[in-house]
């Protein structure tokens, strides 16, 4: 049988998101239980992937199948294809198994041509509406189909408003939209150099190739990336007759969600334009009022979408994020969906859906994004510091959180000035969606047009990035780089600081103060951690990251780099001093000097972590990192060892390595100068018997972590000295302390031969960070210079620094657990590199069988959500 490339909206079912994507099943859904949508069919995601397959062409078999479709359609709703005396006119639109918001194509009122317009004109009585349909088809068309560019539309429009005298696209007349088209239809054939297309069919083709294309455009390959969202999915393309929110004023479009995606409180929130499409309050154009106000104009269809509304949400068991239109007073549902929502929202919604009874407890952990739970981490503005600031304008309050920053004007301007170290904040007329890298650059976006459901305020609460839109007062001019804003005027590079949660914008920088967990935040945590496996440490140097880690949920450190203690003056005179001696004996004395400093900061991180395990990691980086660069303190050093400026230079030159990553560093400088592992010893040991001493109820066990080795005799080699010294150290005390030795797996070598590695070592940590740049053979310093290549190219689809690559790198971890647990079955293994805060790497950890994850001290919170989900998902 042939496959079936084409489904009518009553064929489908929720269950079918992956060949319908997400809109068409969710259509398909609100048909089966009886909702007023206007019908159509759905192009199905494998269409999507045969037209790359085929070389960007849709071939016959799909192409008799819409014919066959187009043909049902007509029959359902009683109208024709270019018809003279009852045309039928569609929507065409993207739909993926995720929602993408804004970052695909759509296109309105498909199906007209010169003697369609004529006709609806008449029947309708409507000259105006009809005339308005056109311009806007041709309009969308020649952008998204034949990429002609929305810029050059509007310039016309602004051009025809000004000879008008008007300030709204509403106030123009039928004869002037007549004329606008006219001119829209020259400046497609002065772009393209052939007429506008008459055919409805071409026009339907012409219109799901672009939908298709629209998959791999810049702006959704950059979100993909960001949402873990695979190439190989491909979009569906939904073509449904249109309902029209523009005859008149008995007529609307709206977009409203069944909480508020702000604050996730119960009641109908959303927006509504009179006598408009969809694409209006969307791409925030006009400013639309709040969806009560429907009520005073369309009761009936109010008191109908109340119900759906119910309906919707009590079927779906989740916020629904809906898209409608009211014709002549009757209400018809384009789509539905679970609405996109903050963090803080989610968390809301999620407690009040298990305290209605709508969700149980597993549910309510697993709908929440993990990835979004950052931004809850994220700064607010300083309560005192906010109360005497005077704001200078108001926005609506799209997307949470407090940001302040430089203004830039524009989406490359952002980039830059971010990559150089600054903190901007993005002012626009009103965003698209080409501006998504300029978006993530920013602490915060501030536009002048759109409501709550624009492009700016969807993406930016994806993103969990303070937006504030619709801020009207602004006088804009962009062209200048400059806006006007309560009486002032603020230039490129002026101080401005936004709340997203009120919408108020301040001149100049507001400070902010950290974020806490508690309220759903903790109801959610507590939950979690009920259900998850996996421990969750974290990665920290420093008492204070330690203490916030351990506010955060942490139940450990699984990594402390003792290099970062090393910089402070008097240390890094003493390492230095290490560094130039030339005996033994003026290495050891050296050291004796860094050995309280380090002492006293384990005993910190010991005391912080009040009995839970603290892993600390030997001396990593290559001695060259600590030696000096500038003259002046190449000299001050050789004044200070009493030896020639030259000398120094001479040394500092020796110590110089082509490929440092893979130099003399880690175990490695261990075996060179066993000194140092003895004075680091030492200093965890007399650390933890002084907590232990201190604190009886504690359980302190140090775990000393050696890093990169590859080779069994290697770790033997440098354990012995742990030993001894650790040994020593400890009958010396008369009290008794447990320690464990372990090691880092970070080089391929010692994950494939981690059997033999397993008999020496207590446990093992996987470094991922060097045991990615290891297994691909590039420098997480200098991919950067041809990731992007890679993407465009469809080689790699994220950054393996920041998503582990399961299939390598995995592969390894897999091996170096499967040989060593059987080899010793009290080893313990976690994960210490950056994927250990990230959620789809730390549901591989779960699988594979790790007993914790290490992240930084932000990211525990969401290990702990993304390990409970994990486990939730295996039951």
């Amino acid at each position: 049988m042939a496959n079936k490339w084409v489904y009518l909206f009553k064929e489908g079912n929720a269950d079918m998101r992956e060949l319908l994507g997400g809109k068409g099943a969710n259509l398909a859904e609100m048909t089966n239980i009886g909702l007023p949508v206007p019908q159509g069919f759905t192009i199905t995601t494998e269409a999507c992937t045969q037209y790359y397959e085929d070389g960007r062409e849709i071939n016959d078999e799909i192409r008799a199948q819409i014919d066959e479709h187009i043909v049902k359609m007509e029959e359902i709703t009683g109208k024709k294809f270019g018809d003279k005396t009852n045309p039928l006119l569609v929507s065409v639109r993207s739909g993926a198994r995720a929602s993408m918001p804004g970052m695909m194509d759509t296109i309105l009122n498909l199906g007209l041509n010169e003697e369609v317009v004529e006709v609806i004109a008449k029947q309708s009585g409507n000259p105006r509406w009809a005339w308005d349909c056109y311009r806007r088809f041709i309009q969308m068309y020649s952008d998204v189909v034949m990429e002609v560019g929305k810029k050059y539309f509007e310039e016309l429009i602004d051009e025809m408003k000004a000879d008008r005298g008007v300030k709204q696209d509403v106030e123009l007349t039928a004869e002037d939209l007549k004329e606008l088209a006219g001119k829209f239809k020259e400046e497609y054939r002065s772009k393209i150099g052939s007429e506008f297309p008459s055919d409805p069919k071409e026009q339907l083709y012409g219109a799901v190739k672009a939908v298709f294309r629209s998959w791999d455009n810049p702006r959704a390959n950059v979100y993909r990336r960001d949402n873990d969202i695979p190439y190989s999915w491909g979009t569906a393309v939904n073509v449904q007759s249109m309902a029209f929110g523009n005859m008149g004023d008995d007529c609307g479009t709206g977009v409203a969600f069944t909480r508020d995606p702000a604050t996730g409180e119960k009641g109908l929130f959303g927006e509504f334009l009179t006598n408009a499409q969809g694409e209006d309050v969307v791409a925030g154009v006009r400013t639309p009022m709040k969806i009560t106000e429907m009520e005073n104009k369309f009761p009936e269809a109010f008191k109908q979408f109340v119900d759906v509304c119910k309906t919707l949400e009590d079927h779906y068991r989740d916020m629904q994020d809906m898209e409608f239109t009211v014709e002549h007073g009757k209400l018809y549902m384009l789509q539905t969906r679970n609405g996109k929502r903050t963090a803080q929202a989610a968390l809301k919604i999620a407690c009040d859906l298990v305290d209605e009874g709508m969700r149980t407890e597993k549910e309510a952990v697993a709908m929440i994004d993990p990835r979004n739970l950052d931004t809850l981490l994220h700064p607010q503005f300083d309560a005192a510091a906010i109360k005497e600031a005077k704001p200078i304008g108001k926005g609506l309050g799209a997307s949470p959180g407090a940001a302040c920053g430089k203004i830039v004007f524009t989406a490359e301007d952002a980039v830059s000035w971010a990559e150089k170290g600054e903190k901007v904040v993005l002012v626009r007329l009103e965003t698209s969606p080409e501006d998504i890298t300029g978006m993530k650059s920013a602490q915060g976006i501030l536009t002048v047009r759109g409501g709550m459901t624009s492009h700016a305020a969807v993406v930016a609460r994806g993103m969990g990035t303070c937006c504030v839109s619709g801020c009207g007062d602004i006088a804009m001019d962009e062209a200048n780089k400059k806006f006007t804003l309560a009486g002032k005027e603020f230039h490129e590079g002026d101080p401005i600081s936004l709340d997203g949660t009120t919408g108020n914008i301040y001149d100049g920088i507001i400070p902010t103060v950290d974020a806490t967990i508690a309220g759903e935040f903790g109801r959610i945590m507590d939950w979690a951690d009920k259900y998850r496996r996996l421990k969750v440490r974290t990665n920290a140097d420093t008492p204070a990251d330690a203490k916030k880690a351990r506010e955060l949920g942490a139940e450990g450190i699984g990594l402390c780099r003792t290099e970062h203690m090393f910089f402070e003056e008097e240390r890094i005179a003493a390492f230095r001093e290490m560094i130039c001696a030339d005996t033994v004996e003026g290495r050891e004395a050296a050291l004796e000097k860094i050995l309280p400093y380090q002492q006293g900061d384990f005993k910190e991180l010991f005391e912080a972590l009040e009995g839970n395990p603290v892993t600390i990691r030997f001396l990593d980086p290559p001695l060259h990192e600590f030696v000096p660069t500038e003259d002046a303190d190449i000299k001050k050093l050789a004044d200070a060892q009493g030896k020639s400026v030259e000398a120094i230079k001479e040394l500092i030159e020796g110590l110089k390595e082509f490929n440092p990553m893979m130099g003399h560093r880690g175990c490695r400088l261990t075996v060179t100068y066993p000194e140092i592992a003895r004075m680091q010893t030492k200093a965890i040991i007399r650390a933890a018997i002084e907590v232990q001493k201190a604190h009886a109820d504690w359980k302190v066990k140090p775990e000393i972590m050696i890093p990169l080795v590859c080779e069994i005799k290697e770790l033997k080699y440098v354990k012995q000295f742990v030993v001894e010294t650790a040994d020593a150290e400890i009958a010396a005390s008369g009290i008794d302390l447990e320690y464990e030795v372990g090691t880092m797996i970070e080089i391929p070598r010692a994950a494939l031969t981690a059997d033999e590695i397993a008999t020496e070592a207590d446990f093992f940590c996987f470094g991922t960070n060097d045991l990615t740049q290891m297994t691909f053979g590039f420098s997480r310093d200098d991919a950067g210079k041809f990731l992007d290549a890679y993407y465009d190219a469809k080689i790699f689809e994220n950054d393996p620094f920041a998503k582990l690559d399961q299939t390598g790198v995995g592969k390894l971890m897999e091996t170096a657990i499967k040989l060593g647990k059987p080899v010793n079955n009290a080893l313990h293994v976690g994960i210490c590199g950056e994927h250990g805060g990230d959620p789809t790497s730390v549901e591989f950890c779960h699988k594979i069988g790790l007993d914790y994850v290490s992240c930084s001290p932000f990211r525990v919170p969401v290990a702990r959500l993304a390990a409970a989900q994990a486990a939730i998902a295996q039951k």
